[in-house]
């Protein structure tokens, strides 16, 4: 099997982000951003997807984590991209429930090759940890845009604002996991009647 893997590195005036990826890890994960609540949250990602993941980024974080937190986002869809290739094989849809105490989220993710977030998660608070939860939708936007994926991202109950978002990106690292996963009866079968994604 070939490696699934990918480097890439992202320099703007505002961000500069290098990110290292292995789809097909034991969930390994190392990062460096300055922005310990997100580093957390991507932490999960690895851990519940098996995505050997290490994450660099310095940012302009003395105006705030905007910049930084979209850039991250980014990079890491063009690892993905650059990842999986020509996507041959692969299980293309990925979902999954996660429930942590009272809250509980659903994911839903397409390597279709087109752009889409639906984003449906109200936060209790606006802040967790010091970490503006705006910036989650965000991440979010730059990952699908550069990944190619839509993803559907509802959070169903929570009060608890680290608990929303915690399961939320728990069950992104499912149905990434899931998705990106090597379908046996697919074997170099691209999973798309347009034979391209």
């Amino acid at each position: 099997m070939e490696s699934r893997t990918a480097e890439i590195e992202r320099n703007t005036l505002e961000t500069q982000i290098k990110v290292k990826i292995n789809l097909d890890g034991t969930g390994n994960s190392s990062f460096s951003t300055g922005i310990p609540f997100l580093e957390h949250m991507l932490d999960q990602i690895a851990r519940h997807g098996l995505i050997d993941m290490t994450i660099e980024a310095k940012g302009d974080l003395h105006i705030d984590d905007h910049h930084t937190v979209e850039d991250i986002g980014i990079t890491l869809g063009q690892a993905f991209a650059a990842a999986l290739s020509d996507k041959k094989g692969i299980y293309r849809y990925g979902h999954a429930y996660v429930p942590l105490d009272e809250a509980l989220s659903r994911v839903v993710i397409d390597f279709s090759g087109r752009p889409g977030l639906v984003y449906d998660v109200k936060f209790p608070r606006a802040s967790v940890s010091r970490f503006d939860v705006d910036l989650f939708r965000e991440f979010f936007q730059g990952f699908v845009n550069h990944a190619g994926v839509t993803l559907h991202i509802d959070n169903l109950k929570g009060v608890n604002a680290h608990h929303v978002a915690e399961t939320i990106f728990k069950a992104m690292g499912r149905a990434v996991r899931m998705a990106v996963d090597l379908d046996p009866r697919m074997a170099g079968i691209m999973p798309s009647t347009k034979g391209v994604l």
